[in-house]
């Protein structure tokens, strides 16, 4: 079987050659569509180029920018020489860009701006193989290793007939044992790991995908929101591009409410904290509602969950009084509500990458939002498993798409043998033998559980997470975050109790819903630093506390708390660049915090 990627531009644009295959953003606020062909275009001329530039097959690359459309044409023309393509998230530090780019041994690295640029040339230094740095927005910089984008693609535009033929003659040899990317897991803890995806995982990415999201045709348009060094969206656009789905490409994450709505796609991925600050806001509206428009919406919701939930989920025929209800409060509420965000024309809204509340799901689904719970990682080309269109159990993240197995090993690890499994970790034997069982099961790091017969995975724990407190108790934290994250006042939390007395947590709210809630109760202060030391404030979100945690064993209960003036940062280290938090930089961070709740 041929590459997918290697030729899928290509063939798009010999078979559609007038069709969008992507809408790219204007200086001017207006989007751009770019046809099939000149996309094929644009990816012959960056492939010369990369040719010119000396990249070799099976060499690597480096883009390290936000989401950009010459980020995707530079992955392209990578595939159309074999050579490797690496993603660094935009955000990351110079020690990280540094870290990849030995690690690679990457000679052209691609930047989005000033400020990646300015990393790009300290990392030059200190990295002997990088030789050419290429800068996608307009600079001015006299450095002879620095190239425009524009240079790059005059360059492979004439680039002489010998580089074309070179070019075609690696797209003509390909090998679907040819390493197609490196995905560098984040981690929560110890120096990132590339994980080695070949063009083999992502060929039976594409196939297994197409047999479980049968809802998706051509006529659907996503947004790339997340960023393409999460495999999760890159893997998630290819698959779009593949299936000929028009992909509106948003540079911005802070401008994804304003690009969701002239977009208005059927389908995107994202983490969960889109959605549970979709769910927080839309809820503080509620309460803002008077009594009989409140009243509305909370019908509204029951008659939801009545029909989204025991019926269409379960695959039941909804009964024709209930589905006549259901059309009256969608008209009046739902669709006013999607409408709002642009997500009204919905079939499939995906979402992986931490823990969801069942809460907030069951109430996006009330609403009509298609949400789609899924579980993967970086080393198993994302998605493991997701929700079937019917009969998938809330709470759990799906069950195993077409090919991929499943089982549950020690400690209640999930356990994973698929073609969609890395080769292992780029130069990391030891690594690499640790994450693979004797018998060749990739080891998630992950624990959980498997319904014996629906087939359903739910999580548990991450087991670097666990932690035990000095009773013997276990405790997950990711669980516990995961429920504090349905309310609109908390913005950001992490649990802390390892081999403590008992559990507490660092909690960053929400400074606009306190200011608002400050306002309303008269309590003085306006500042970050203000609303936290105010008592009435702790009271407040001690009584949501109590509420949020019922159900849980006492001693998984927070007992005591600190709230925060600023929030965890990925430049801090506190965060991951998928935003999960790095608890034991936080505890090293708010040492002094951590020990004054645990004083007598």
């Amino acid at each position: 079987m041929p590459n997918i990627l290697t030729r899928l531009v290509s063939s798009h644009a010999s078979q559609t050659p007038d069709r969008e295959a992507y809408y790219s953003p204007e200086a001017n606020g207006e989007w751009k569509p770019v046809t099939w062909r000149r996309m094929a275009e644009d990816v012959d001329a960056a492939a010369n180029a990369l040719a010119f530039l000396g990249v070799q097959p099976q060499t690597m690359t480096a883009t390290f920018s936000a989401n950009r459309p010459e980020g995707v044409t530079v992955d392209f023309a990578a595939y159309a020489n074999r050579a490797v393509p690496v993603s660094i998230y935009s955000t990351s530090s110079l020690e990280q860009v540094v870290y990849i780019l030995n690690d690679t041994s990457a000679s052209v690295i691609f930047v989005g701006n000033e400020a990646q640029l300015a990393i790009a040339r300290a990392a030059r230094r200190m990295c002997p193989k990088l030789r050419c740095i290429v800068v996608i927005e307009p600079v001015k910089c006299r450095d002879t290793a620095v190239m425009t984008w524009e240079r790059f693609m005059e360059i492979g535009r004439s680039a002489t007939e010998e580089i074309k033929q070179e070019v075609a003659h690696r797209t003509e040899t390909a090998l679907t044992s040819d390493i197609a990317t490196l995905v560098y897991t984040s981690g929560t803890t110890g120096e990132p790991k590339g994980a080695v995806l070949p063009h083999s995982c992502f060929n039976r990415v594409m196939e297994i995908h197409k047999e479980r999201l049968s809802m998706l045709d051509e006529s659907a348009t996503s947004v790339a929101f997340l960023p393409m060094s999460h495999i999760f969206e890159k893997a998630w656009t290819y698959f779009c591009l593949y299936m000929n789905m028009k992909v509106w490409i948003n540079l911005d994450p802070k401008e994804i409410t304003k690009t969701l709505r002239e977009a208005r796609p059927t389908c995107m991925c994202s983490v969960p904290r889109f959605w549970e600050k979709v769910y927080a806001g839309v809820n503080e509206k509620i309460a803002g509602m008077g009594g009989v428009q409140r009243a509305l919406v909370s019908r509204a919701l029951k008659v939801g969950h009545k029909r989204n939930l025991d019926y269409v989920r379960t695959g039941r025929k909804v009964p024709w009084l209930l589905e006549k209800e259901y059309k009256f409060y969608d008209k009046r509420v739902f669709q006013v509500l999607k409408r709002v965000m642009g997500v009204e024309r919905g079939k499939l809204f995906p979402t992986a990458g931490a823990a969801i509340s069942p809460v907030i799901v069951e109430f996006l689904i009330s609403c009509g939002i298609p949400i789609v719970v899924g579980y993967g990682l970086s080393e198993t080309t994302a998605t493991v498993s997701c929700y079937p269109q019917t009969d998938y159990q809330i709470g759990s993240v799906g069950v195993p798409l077409p090919g991929i197995d499943v089982r549950i090993g020690e400690n209640n690890e999930i356990q994973v043998k698929s073609a969609t499994v890395m080769r292992g970790y780029y130069n990391k034997p030891v690594a690499t033998g640790e994450a693979f069982t004797a018998d060749g099961w990739f080891r998630t790091g992950d624990a959980g559980r498997i319904d014996p017969v629906t087939g359903a995975i739910f999580l548990t724990e991450r087991l670097k997470d666990l932690f035990k407190t000095s009773n013997g108790k276990y405790v997950a934290p990711q669980a516990i975050e995961s429920r504090l994250g349905e309310d609109p006042v908390i913005e950001q939390v992490a649990v802390i109790g390892d081999q403590r007395k008992f559990v507490t947590a660092l909690i960053v709210p929400s400074f606009d819903v306190l200011r608002e809630y400050a306002a309303r109760q008269g309590i003085a202060g306006s500042t970050p630093e203000e609303l936290v030391k105010s008592e009435e404030i702790h009271r407040m979100i001690e009584q949501r506390l109590e509420g949020l945690q019922q159900g849980l064993a006492n001693h998984e209960k927070i007992k005591r708390f600190t709230l925060l003036p600023k929030e965890f940062t990925m430049e801090n280290g506190e965060l991951t660049n998928t935003l999960k938090v790095r608890r034991p930089v936080v505890a090293e961070h708010y040492n002094k915090e951590i020990e004054q709740m645990y004083k007598c």
